[in-house]
């Protein structure tokens, strides 16, 4: 505290910030107790803080130096024992520049103002990734209490997601050189895989005397089969007779395909399309086509109706008057053996 001599008044400097403010005073006493009054303000928390620390590192030893790269280190390494693919999203997502802020911030340490400045640099993507490794420190009981609570989170935006239409697919098709890219997104339209899943079919996933393609997908295990017709038999026919149908495509990594992909769609002016599109114009078609909802589940391996209606919510189902759905002809009687 000091007291300026051109007015008389009292004013403090904090000592860790060298922040001036007048106490807006004269009265030494009264000055004191407002100096006093900051004092205690200011150690209080801090106090508390050191005091409930002290109790924590007394229970968790390693508390106070976990770091937030040693959550997302764990975090990947418990999804890479079940889902391999997944923890390879993780691994790309947590390289993202918005958690440099953290990354060797240590999780005892973190404030809810620093995931808020993390969030506002980041993207959608940051806010879902953030969001699990919250969850998972919390879990763990790395992280005592919940840094934001459900509300404050921001609400996660996405972007609409669309099927690529026969006329797009077909354009992609004709100034497509390359043998090999032609065969993959035929196939693609024709079974709706994921092109992960794609391109690592090899010929073992093909039953040709039940026409049948099956595989389990890499993302979630679940085991997808279909049927196919003569267009997809002709498609098959000409790649390799062993090992992977796809030998090239299955060498690069999903980023490339995608990149690749896009590429191609901006030469010639298609916009909002990717490679999963083809799995959603496949769902799309199903629909529109009165295919049975089960076998449309089983041939694109969801296990959840709900994620297969929003693979197909884009269809353009021709749905009938109950009137004109009474009138419709009749179906002929089962003819007796």
């Amino acid at each position: 505290m000091y007291q300026r001599g051109c007015n008389g008044r009292f004013y403090l400097e904090d000592n860790s910030t060298g922040k001036q403010e007048s106490l807006g005073t004269s009265d030494r006493a009264e000055a004191l107790r407002l100096l006093h009054a900051h004092n205690e303000a200011a150690y209080q928390p801090a106090f508390n803080a050191h005091l409930a620390r002290a109790y924590l590192v007394a229970a968790d030893p390693e508390i106070s130096q976990r770091s937030w790269q040693f959550v997302m280190d764990e975090l990947m390494r418990a999804k890479t024992a079940s889902a391999p693919l997944t923890a390879a999203r993780y691994e790309s997502a947590f390289r993202e520049a918005p958690f440099d802020a953290l990354r060797h911030l240590p999780v005892i340490e973190t404030r809810a103002d620093t995931f808020l400045k993390v969030l506002q640099s980041g993207t959608i993507s940051t806010n879902v990734f953030l969001r699990r490794l919250h969850s998972f420190a919390l879990g763990m009981g790395w992280l005592p209490w919940p840094l934001l609570m459900h509300r404050q989170w921001p609400k996660l935006r996405f972007e609409s997601r669309r099927a690529i239409t026969a006329e797009e697919a077909q354009r992609i098709l004709a100034a497509e050189k390359n043998v090999e890219w032609r065969a993959f997104l035929e196939l693609l339209w024709h079974v709706g895989a994921a092109q992960v899943d794609l391109a690592a079919l090899t010929t073992a996933n093909l039953d040709w005397p039940n026409r049948t393609l099956s595989y389990y997908r890499k993302k979630t295990g679940t085991l997808a089969i279909q049927r196919f017709g003569e267009a997809v038999a002709a498609l098959l026919k000409q790649r390799p007779s062993e090992g992977l149908l796809f030998p090239h495509f299955a060498q690069i990594s999903s980023a490339d395909r995608a990149t690749r992909f896009a590429r191609r769609c901006q030469r010639l002016g298609i916009v909002g399309v990717s490679l999963h599109s083809y799995r959603y114009a496949w769902a799309e078609r199903a629909r529109e086509a009165g295919y049975p909802e089960r076998f449309a589940q089983e041939a694109l391996g969801h296990t959840s109706a709900a994620v297969h209606r929003a693979y197909a919510k884009g269809a353009r189902v021709n749905i009938p008057s109950l009137d004109e759905y009474a009138l419709r002809p009749a179906e002929p009687p089962p003819v007796a053996a």
